[in-house]
């Protein structure tokens, strides 16, 4: 009893040592990967696509055979009367008789073939059937590459948020550093007040700018948990730092990237609606065309005084019915021709929208190669600047120590480093995302 005692110690002391799950580390393809696969929208987007598939058959099974049965049971509580001259009995003329025929009780079973010979609409639904399944997907091509970008965006902010974390401890450990010996100055009658006064501002400015970034930092893992699937306080690592993310989405030769526009996806979904409004029209021409269907009816009845169809000796009289339907539209008061009207007007809009989305498109690769190479020299930039600010804050620091600058300039050199560096963080994040959006307009993966 003793030894067990001990084993169920060791094994709770084990279990609250060792977590019992460990947390994953990501860099950002392998988030894509993991998002693509766990993201809520495109596990719905799959969904769309199989229920697709499945409208598809729908639509054809509909123009196939159908065979349908049917059990009836009629019990006649009060059988109907029915009167018959009397005379027919041997009865005296003008008067009747009240007589009720057959039995109270009857069951019927019949089985029915349907079959389509020609329906316009159902060639048409056939055809378009093919057109939709392409749009369920194009519509989930879209649905990745939203949510490559989305993930992308929130890897980003996730390492931007850290950062600034890691530069804004750096910072304050400066201004702790700088306001300690200013204070001891003072007190020794060195300094004066107004420099004290003038890094405790600095020095709340920055402490609550660090409070916020944490806050931030906990709230983007949480976005980045949500998008790639996961709940949503998920330990997630994240296995690259902004600076190398940003090194290797530097790519000038995209910008010459060969561009195919039946590549892009919203291309795709706007030759879909042209495809869509085709259909719809000549569906709409169909409907003046006649239909002919056939069936076949195999059928049995039997009639009883009381319930004794299972297992008895009741006779089962047989029936059978071949038969045609043909409709022929003759005159509708000019409805359908109203509705072809309106379908050839949708087709000419989808035209004039598919010419306005292809050169949509083409403005949006312009500017998103614009913004990207933009963003790219803004970096370079920013990453230039910011070793300009680092120095200007180290000279005044010196020149702060040897009592030749007031404390007002090193605040002003501290405060252009501060807004230098997050600038430096936002022209990496830009790099990231910029590139992102000329990928997805070109879509050449």
């Amino acid at each position: 009893m003793r030894n067990h005692f001990i084993i169920i110690v060791i094994l709770l002391t084990t279990s609250s040592v060792f977590p019992q799950e460990k947390p994953v580390g990501y860099t950002l393809d392998e988030a894509i990967v993991f998002a693509l696969q766990n993201n809520y929208s495109a596990i719905n987007a799959d969904r769309d696509l199989l229920d697709a598939q499945k409208q598809k058959w729908e639509t054809i099974a509909g123009g196939l055979p159908q065979v349908d049965g049917n059990i009836g049971y009629q019990n006649q509580l009060k059988q109907p009367i029915s009167l018959i001259p009397a005379e027919f009995f041997g009865g005296e003329p003008g008067t009747f008789q009240a007589i009720s025929f057959g039995q109270p009780q009857q069951v019927t079973a019949t089985a029915t073939l349907k079959q389509q010979i020609f329906d316009g609409s159902y060639i048409v639904g056939v055809q378009a059937t093919k057109s939709f399944l392409s749009y369920s997907q194009n519509n989930k091509e879209k649905t990745e590459l939203e949510v490559r970008k989305s993930v992308v965006e929130a890897y980003g902010n996730v390492l931007l948020a850290r950062e600034s974390v890691e530069i804004l401890e750096k910072n304050l450990a400066t201004l702790d550093k700088n306001l300690f010996e200013t204070q001891k100055l003072y007190e020794n009658g060195l300094g004066d007040e107004e420099s004290v006064e003038q890094l405790q501002i600095t020095l709340s400015s920055v402490e609550n700018q660090l409070k916020n970034s944490r806050r931030l930092e906990k709230i983007t893992v949480q976005m980045l948990n949500l998008v790639m699937g996961l709940p949503i306080e998920n330990p997630t690592i994240l296995n690259e730092n902004l600076d190398q993310l940003t090194t290797q989405k530097i790519d000038p030769e995209l910008l010459d990237a060969n561009f195919n526009l039946e590549n892009n996806v919203d291309y795709k979904l706007a030759l879909n609606l042209n495809e869509q409004r085709y259909f719809e029209h000549k569906l709409a021409k169909s409907r003046a065309l006649p239909t002919l269907n056939a069936f076949v009816n195999y059928g049995s009845s039997a009639y009883s005084d009381k319930f004794n169809f299972i297992g008895g000796d009741s006779e089962w009289y047989d029936s059978s019915i071949l038969g045609f339907d043909l409709n022929i539209p003759i005159f509708s008061s000019f409805k359908r021709d109203a509705s072809t009207q309106r379908a050839k007007i949708a087709l000419e809009k989808a035209k004039t929208q598919l010419t306005e989305a292809e050169e949509q498109i083409r403005l949006q690769l312009e500017n998103a190669k614009s913004e990207y190479e933009f963003t790219i020299e803004q970096y370079k930039t920013a990453k230039e600047n910011l070793g300009l600010a680092e120095r200007i804050e180290q000279k005044n620091q010196i020149k702060y120590a040897e009592g030749l600058a007031t404390s007002f300039e090193l605040r002003q050199a501290q405060t252009q480093l501060y807004t230098t560096q997050q600038e430096y963080l936002q022209s990496m994040v830009a790099v990231i995302n910029k590139k992102t959006e000329l990928e997805t307009i070109l879509n050449n993966e």
